[in-house]
């Protein structure tokens, strides 16, 4: 199971969160983690949680969706290949 929270992203690209965390996540080294835990590991499911509602929402939210896309893309990638190693 995969949760990310919004929170531990850098505010300069999810400034709508309820806990902004400067010096957080950045997009691409997220991204190339995730692959490697989509590869490597039998994920069963993920969400992402904590995006707060304010004017301020459309980069965090466009993130959030963009975020969800990406690890959805990964799942049906990689999905039964980490099974395959173990055997």
């Amino acid at each position: 199971y995969i949760t990310i929270d919004l929170d531990a992203f850098d505010p300069s690209i999810a400034p709508s969160t309820g806990t902004p965390e400067p010096g957080g996540l950045e997009w691409y080294p997220t991204l190339k983690l995730l692959r490697k835990v989509f590869k490597k590991c039998n994920v069963v499911a993920f969400d992402i949680v904590e995006l707060m509602d304010s004017p301020n929402a459309k980069p965090t939210a466009f993130l959030a969706a963009k975020l969800y896309y990406k690890m959805l893309a990964y799942y049906f990638k990689y999905k039964g290949k980490s099974d395959k190693k173990k055997k």
